[in-house]
């Protein structure tokens, strides 16, 4: 039972033996600073069951704990604020409890039922950029942090790989391309990703040839020629026919391989694979069900729609009248297939920017409509868009930062920062590049995913990386110190000593209290689907080391007993933050 639990217990057996009167619950909060105590009663709520003036019924509910409970040594009572001090037994308790946990905060598994969650999920017309940078990021995390929690977890993504946006690149590489293949210096996502630019560069000059020509722009961004023949290119795709599917797959295939290093070089994985391609053809199998069972209506011109109006929302076509596929029909076909393929799916997790908020609505509605019960557990991870202080990216105009060029001059900069501290000079060259790496991942990351993913992220390389305030690399270079005091450590604690009749330094007490929250934290952020929990957690906690290490010796304590605490106490601090950045997706060093 945590402290927390153990206090609102003794607080309503208070209540029920001083005013014969049942709390539901206790409301807590953290002790401010300014005053003695340790863990902090919210007296006011209880005036609904109680009544009377909330200090003296702080003061009585006080006392009543001080005669009754043994881990309770002192309280005082501002206004409605009962701030209650705990005897150090049970943070000595706690501590041993924990100390030698390398995995502490994480929980085994405990729900037969597993959630699929979804990141990526790119278009293969283009790399991946800044942006698709904070979708895998949070997706990756989330699962992580999901599994910590004690979920069963599925990571996966649905790649766009049909549609008139694939076939602008691929029409596009046919009129200009000249035969050009990926090379070691131009990866295949950018040498697609480069046709598209080239198509939409082809389609604005048509687009004012036609304006000259006396069409309004309305007439003449539907009638350039170029749009016409992608539109051709896609019914003649969604037919097979063998010339359109052929170029298809090459250019698939070149993107395919470009992401996968992508991927690698950012440190994210996936579980399972799926491809619009193919359950494009699944949705429109239940497209046709639903027509007969009356989800959805067909129109005169033969496009089929789902009226949503009942529900506050609008009508969605989910058929075009050509009979092509919308981006709808893919969706609802993923979501079934995935079912079909891990029938232990209770969940999924979409991990899909904010301008996506009604389509997951309506997605998540029809899936209702279509009587299947586990479309209740499916959440839009929605979030902000990152901007660059240039402003917003457009990838058809190629002003899009890209993810491998951000990832390399994320390495950079760490070098840069770090040559100029001078902290490396007993590094070999190999060495000085895996940190360089390490430091950069670690302040992109950590300044993505400290953000609340609903927010919007203005994001500055240069004050990410910065080795003070709340960065990654700050938090990786505490870990490294840590890791140097234990090296340097004699203490000869063993795994099985037990800490007991220390009387605590006010920052050791703090650093415990904090590592005492970690579960929750871990529960909390898988709850929200917030990454953010767990970073600014992490943050605390390393604020509050540091605190403890500048004014406790630690290998200098005055007794050994006080020493091989403080090693084990820091040793502790180190396994946390480990833990924390892992679920995180970033890396520690050992040494910076």
């Amino acid at each position: 039972m945590s402290l927390q639990d153990t206090i609102e217990f003794q607080v309503k057996s208070a209540v029920k033996a001083l005013f014969q009167s049942e709390l539901e619950s206790v409301e807590f909060q953290a002790t401010r600073k300014e005053f003695a105590g340790d863990i902090t009663v919210v007296v006011f709520p209880m005036l609904r069951v109680v009544k009377g003036n909330p200090a003296i019924i702080g003061e009585q509910i006080g006392q009543y704990l001080l005669d009754h409970v043994d881990l309770v040594i002192g309280f005082n009572v501002v206004r409605g604020f009962l701030n209650i001090e705990i005897n150090d037994v049970h943070y000595l308790n706690f501590f041993n409890s924990i100390k030698d946990n390398s995995t502490y905060g994480y929980v085994d598994q405990k729900d037969d039922k597993a959630v699929m969650v979804e990141y990526s999920s790119p278009n293969t017309n283009k790399p991946l950029h800044l942006g698709h940078v904070r979708n895998v990021l949070l997706g990756y995390s989330v699962a992580e942090i999901l599994k910590a929690s004690g979920k069963k977890v599925y990571k996966t993504q649905i790649i766009n790989d049909r549609g008139i946006h694939i076939c602008k690149s691929m029409l596009a590489y046919q009129k200009f391309g000249a035969n050009e293949t990926p090379t070691e210096t131009l990866k295949g996502d950018k040498l697609v990703g480069n046709y598209y630019v080239k198509f939409d560069q082809a389609y604005k000059a048509e687009i004012a040839e036609l304006i000259a020509q006396g069409q309004s722009e309305e007439a003449a961004k539907k009638n350039a020629p170029i749009l016409l023949e992608a539109q051709q290119m896609l019914i003649k795709w969604e037919a097979g026919d063998d010339a359109v599917v052929a170029l298809w797959k090459k250019m698939n295939q070149w993107v395919y391989d470009g992401f996968d290093v992508t991927y690698k070089n950012i440190g994210v994985d996936f579980d399972a694979y799926y491809y619009e391609s193919d359950t494009y053809l699944l949705g429109k199998e239940f497209v046709a069900e639903g027509l007969k069972s009356g989800v959805f209506f067909k129109k005169e011109d033969g496009s089929v729609w789902c009226d949503l109006t009942s529900d506050g929302l609008d009508e969605k076509i989910v058929l075009r009248s050509d009979g092509t596929a919308v981006y709808m029909t893919q969706d609802i076909g993923t979501a079934i297939q995935r079912i079909k393929d891990y029938p232990d799916v209770g969940g999924m997790v979409y991990t899909v920017g904010n301008e996506q908020d009604y389509h997951f609505k309506v997605l998540f509605l029809i899936l209702k409509k279509l009587g299947f019960d586990w479309a209740k557990n499916l959440f839009h991870l929605s979030y902000g868009m990152v901007d660059l202080p240039s402003g917003k990216m457009k990838s058809r105009e190629g002003t899009v930062v890209d993810a491998d060029d951000l990832i390399q001059e994320m390495a950079d900069t760490a070098e840069e920062i770090s040559e100029e501290l001078g902290k490396l000079e007993d590094y070999n060259q190999t060495e000085k590049e895996t940190l360089y790496k390490t430091i950069g991942l670690g302040a992109l990351k950590y300044y993505i995913l400290k953000v609340d993913p609903k927010k919007r992220i203005l994001f500055d390389p240069k004050e990410s990386i910065d080795f003070q305030g709340n960065t990654g690399p700050f938090i990786q270079y505490t870990y490294a110190r840590i890791q140097s005091i234990l090296r340097k450590s004699t203490s000869t604690s063993s795994e099985d000593e037990v800490f007991s009749g220390l009387t605590l330094h006010e920052k050791e007490k703090q650093l415990i209290k904090q590592l005492e929250l970690f579960p929750e934290v871990i529960q909390n952020a898988a709850e929200q689907h917030s990454p953010a929990v767990v970073a600014n957690y992490t943050y605390e906690l390393v604020k509050d080391f540091n605190s403890f290490y500048q004014n406790v010796s630690i290998l200098g304590a005055d007794t050994d007993l006080e020493k091989s605490f403080r090693v084990a106490l820091s040793k502790s601090v180190s396994h946390t933050i480990k833990n924390a950045f892992q679920v995180l997706g970033i890396e520690v060093p050992e040494r910076m």
